[in-house]
C-alpha cells in the first residue's frame, strides 16, 4: 500500500444516523405469515385418514405460497422506505429467500395436493393430475402460472446466472408477475378458506390490490414522472481506465431528485442499440453538480460493454435514486472507505462529500486499473485526507488485506466507520477481516447484490 497524501489533523464532526427499519418490516411480514396460518387454523376441522392429512397439509403450504407470492412481487416494487431506508442489497436478499420459500411451498402444495385427491379418489397421480388440469376452474391459468415460476426460480440459481447474460435473466424474472397473476383466480375459486367467507377474501384481494398498487406507483408512474420531469439525456462519455468509462449526464432541475453519495439510479439508454431493453444499475461516481449527474461503468456485460458507444443527446431514463450506501449510515468521526475495481465509483462521491477525518483505501491489480485515481488524488489534496493503494506486485501476488494489516495500517480501526464496495468474494473476506479486527458489524457499511 502505498500513501498519496497525509490525513488532515482538524477536528471533525460526527455524522449524524438514522435507524434502519429492516427490523419492523420482517416483523411485520412474519406476521402476515401468522395471520394466514391462523386462517387456515380457524377453517380446518378434524383431520381423517392420510387424504385429509396430505390436503390439508397441501392446503396450508398453497395458502403460504400465495402470501410468499405477494410478498415477493411487493419486495420487487421498489419502495423507497426499502430501497433506500433498508438498502437495495438487503431488499434483494429478502427478494431471493422469498422466491426460494414461494419455490419450495410451491412444489409442496402441488404434490400433497395431488397426492390428497388422488388417495380421496382412489386414482393415480397422473390420472388425478389431468383431471385437476384439465377439469378444475381456473387451473390452466394456474398451471400455466407455476411452469412459469419454476422457470424464474431455475434461471435465479446462482449456477444459471453464471451461465446467462443479465438482460436475459432480467426478462425471465419480469415473467413472474404473469406468473402471480394467472395463479391467483385458483386461490379463490378452489380454496376452501375463501369460499363463503367474506373477510378472509377482502383480505386476499387487500393484499394483492395493495402490492399491485405499489408496483403501479414506484415502478411505473413514478419514474414517468421523473423522466418527464427531469429530461435526461447524454452529456459527455470519458475513457477513465482500460474498459472503463465514464457517463455525464445532462437534465434539468437535478437537486429535486434528492441523490446523495453512495447512491445508484437503475438506467436505460435509447440509442438505438438496445440499452433502453433494460433497466441496469449504476452508482453515481460524483455527488450532484448542477445539472449534471455522472455514472462510471466498468465493460462487464452487453448493457455496460455498450457504455463507451454512447452518443452526446442519447435520450436517459432512470428511476431512483436507490441505496442506503449513504453519509446517513456513518455514526463516527473517522471513516475508512474500502475500493476494489470498479467498486470505487459510490466510495469516490462519498470520499468528497463524508465529514470528518476520512480514508480510501484503493485494491485493484495494477496502476492502470486506477480508474478516477487523479480525482481521488486531487480530493485528498483539496480536503487534506488520504488516499492509499492495494495494487499486485511485480510478479501478480496480491496484497493480503488480514486483520493483522488493517490494523496496523490503521491504528484504532475498531473506532472507524467502514464503507466497502467491490466484488463479492472481496467483499465478503474483507467483512471477515474487519470483524476479526474488532470492528462492530454495525459500524461494517457495504451493498453487495450477491444472490
Amino acid at each position: 500500500m502505498t500513501t498519496v497524501d497525509e490525513r488532515s489533523t482538524a477536528r471533525a464532526v460526527p455524522v449524524a444516523t438514522r435507524r434502519s427499519p429492516a427490523g419492523a418490516v420482517l416483523a411485520l411480514l412474519w406476521a402476515g405469515a401468522a395471520a394466514v396460518v391462523l386462517l387456515w387454523w380457524s377453517d380446518t376441522g378434524s383431520v381423517v385418514g392420510s387424504a385429509g392429512w396430505l390436503t390439508g397439509a397441501g392446503r396450508i403450504a398453497g395458502l403460504l405460497c400465495g402470501y410468499s407470492c405477494a410478498v415477493l412481487v411487493g419486495l420487487m416494487a421498489r419502495v423507497p422506505l426499502l430501497e433506500v431506508r433498508v438498502g437495495s442489497d438487503r431488499v434483494a436478499r429478502w427478494h431471493a429467500m422469498a422466491g426460494r420459500y414461494t419455490v419450495c411451498l410451491l412444489v409442496a402444495h402441488v404434490v400433497l395436493i395431488l397426492a390428497g385427491y388422488a388417495a380421496q379418489d382412489r386414482a393415480s397421480i397422473v390420472h388425478e393430475t389431468v383431471t385437476v388440469v384439465l377439469d378444475y376452474p381456473d387451473m390452466l391459468k394456474a398451471t400455466a402460472g407455476t411452469v412459469i415460476l419454476f422457470a424464474v426460480g431455475i434461471t435465479s440459481m446462482r449456477a444459471a446466472r453464471r451461465r446467462t447474460s443479465y438482460e436475459f435473466w432480467y426478462y425471465v424474472h419480469l415473467l413472474t408477475y404473469a406468473a402471480v397473476f394467472l395463479a391467483f383466480f385458483h386461490q379463490l375459486t378452489l380454496g376452501n378458506d375463501f369460499n363463503g367467507k367474506p373477510v378472509a377474501t377482502a383480505f386476499w384481494y387487500a393484499l394483492y390490490l395493495g402490492v399491485a398498487a405499489l408496483v403501479l406507483w414506484f415502478r411505473i408512474l413514478a419514474p414517468v414522472r421523473l423522466n418527464l420531469r427531469h429530461q435526461l439525456r447524454v452529456h459527455s462519455v470519458q475513457k477513465e481506465a482500460p474498459g472503463v468509462y465514464s457517463v455525464v449526464i445532462q437534465g434539468r432541475r437535478i437537486g429535486e431528485l434528492g441523490a446523495q453519495a453512495g447512491q445508484f439510479f437503475r438506467w436505460r439508454f435509447f440509442g438505438g442499440d438496445g440499452m433502453g431493453r433494460t433497466s441496469t444499475p449504476y452508482s453515481l461516481s460524483a455527488p450532484p453538480r448542477g445539472d449534471l449527474l455522472r455514472i462510471t461503468v466498468k465493460a462487464l456485460g452487453d448493457h455496460s460493454t455498450a457504455v463507451a458507444l454512447l452518443r452526446p443527446g442519447t435520450r436517459v431514463w432512470a428511476e431512483g435514486p436507490y441505496g442506503a450506501l449513504t453519509a446517513d449510515r456513518a455514526s463516527s468521526h473517522r471513516t475508512l472507505l474500502i475500493a476494489a475495481g470498479v467498486g470505487v465509483t459510490p466510495l469516490r462521491a462519498l470520499f468528497e462529500t463524508l465529514p470528518g477525518d476520512v480514508t480510501l483505501l484503493y485494491r485493484a491489480r495494477t496502476a492502470e486499473d486506477l480508474a478516477l485515481g487523479s480525482e481521488l488524488e486531487a480530493i485528498a489534496r483539496w480536503r487534506g485526507a488520504q488516499v492509499l493503494y492495494a495494487l499486485n506486485g511485480p510478479r501478480g501476488e496480491r496484497p493480503a488485506l488480514t486483520a493483522e494489516s488493517l490494523r496496523a495500517n490503521f491504528p484504532g480501526l475498531a473506532g472507524y466507520d467502514v464503507y466497502i464496495c467491490g466484488p463479492h468474494p472481496f467483499a465478503q473476506e474483507l467483512y471477515g477481516a474487519l470483524r476479526a479486527a474488532g470492528v462492530p458489524d454495525r459500524r461494517i457499511h457495504h451493498e453487495s447484490f450477491e444472490l
